[in-house]
């Protein structure tokens, strides 16, 4: 069986203006020299985009009894169950 995959459609950080620049430039990724595609895949919406990456920085980065080690390796597993490449 074929695997399906969505096609959305990317605005490429290069031809970025505006919000949707701004937040490209606040969401750059040094190592990959680019914003991550689960972001990316927003930019048609800047918005969405900014809440995406605000509830990611919340959840990984706030205050918790959980270790980011901890975090990451949740975020692992249900990325597999979900057979989600993120």
């Amino acid at each position: 069986m074929e695997e399906k995959r969505a096609w959305i459609h990317v605005i490429p950080e290069n031809e970025a203006d505006g919000e949707l620049d701004t937040y490209y430039q606040q969401e750059w990724d040094k190592e990959r020299q680019g914003v991550d595609n689960i972001l990316a895949v927003h930019s048609l919406n800047p918005p969405t985009l900014r809440a995406h990456a605000d509830l990611y920085h919340t959840v990984m980065h706030a205050i918790s009894p959980l270790s980011r080690s901890e975090r990451e390796m949740i975020a692992v597993v249900v990325s597999a169950i979900n057979k989600c490449h993120y």
